[in-house]
C-alpha cells in the first residue's frame, strides 16, 4: 500500500538519516506486547548534534504544517514530560521560530520534575508558566498510552489546557490484546491503535512526524524492497483500524 501524496523529501531524508545513524534499523526485535517487529526505532539515539537538529526540524515542520493546513490550530507552550520529551520541547521550539518568527517567535516549554522540588522557587513545574495557555505535548513515543495520560493530568493540574500531542512514530499498529499481554498470542480481533484512542479520548489532533507507512514509502524509494516486504506483512498482521 502506498501514500496517497508523495512522501516529502525532507521525510525521505529523515527516514535516511535514521537509517545511517542506526535509529532505524531492521531484523527481530521482541516488543512488549511479545509481538516480533521487524524493524525498531530508537529515538533515544537522536543525541548528537546534527541529529538533534533533523529531529527537531522535523517536529517543528510537522507542527507547523498542520497549523497551516487548520487554521484554528494554534498554542502557546510546548510540554516535554521528563525526561524524553525535555529536550525534544526546547529544541523543537527554538526551530519553530525560525519556520515562522511572527507566529511562533513566544512559543514557551515547559517540563515536569520527576520530584516536586520544595526550595528554591520550589513546584512541579520548570520553564514556562502554562495557566490559562495553550499546550501541545511532545514525545518521542506513544507505547500504551499511559505516560501521556499521565502529561495530561499534570497540564490539567498547573491550569493549562491540552489542544495537541505531537510523537516522532506512529506505529499505526492496533492495541495488545489481553491474550498477547499474557504471550498467548494475538486473538485476532480488530482493534485500533493507542493513538487512535487518545485522539478520541481527549478531542485534540495527535500528529506523528513519521508514520508506519512513511517509513514504507520511504524505504520504497530508496530500494530497500526486501525491508518493504517484511513491514508490510507486520502491517497485515498487526495493522490498526484508525
Amino acid at each position: 500500500m502506498s501514500t496517497t501524496a508523495p512522501l516529502p523529501d525532507w521525510k525521505t531524508s529523515l527516514i535516511s538519516l535514521s537509517l545511517t545513524s542506526n535509529i532505524l534499523t531492521f531484523g527481530t526485535y521482541k516488543l512488549k506486547s511479545h509481538r516480533i517487529s521487524p524493524y525498531f526505532v530508537n529515538c533515544g539515539l537522536f543525541s548528537k548534534a546534527r541529529l538533534i537538529r533533523a529531529i527537531s526540524t522535523a517536529y517543528a515542520q510537522t507542527l507547523h504544517a498542520h497549523a497551516q493546513q487548520n487554521p484554528s490550530f494554534d498554542f502557546d507552550v510546548l510540554f516535554g514530560p521528563a525526561y524524553k520529551g525535555i529536550p525534544l520541547a526546547a529544541t523543537t521550539a527554538e526551530k519553530l521560530a525560525g519556520l515562522d518568527e511572527g507566529r511562533w517567535g513566544e512559543v514557551g516549554y515547559t517540563f515536569n520534575r520527576k520530584e516536586v522540588k520544595d526550595h528554591g522557587e520550589g513546584g512541579l513545574m520548570v520553564g514556562e508558566d502554562i495557566r490559562g495557555k495553550r499546550v501541545v505535548i511532545i514525545d518521542d513515543v506513544m507505547t500504551a498510552g499511559t505516560a501521556i495520560r499521565e502529561a495530561i493530568s499534570i497540564i490539567a493540574s498547573q491550569g493549562g489546557k491540552l489542544v495537541g500531542i505531537i510523537v516522532a512514530i506512529d506505529r499505526q499498529e492496533k492495541m495488545p490484546s489481553e491474550s498477547e499481554k499474557r504471550g498467548e498470542g494475538d486473538d485476532g480481533s480488530v482493534r485500533g491503535s493507542t493513538i487512535g484512542e487518545v485522539r478520541t479520548e481527549t478531542g485534540v489532533p495527535v500528529l506523528a512526524v513519521l508514520t508506519l507507512e512513511d517509513i514504507v514509502e520511504g524505504m520504497r524509494k530508496l530500494g530497500r524492497g526486501e525491508e518493504v516486504q517484511r513491514m508490510e506483512e507486520y502491517r497485515q498482521r498487526y495493522g490498526a483500524t484508525d
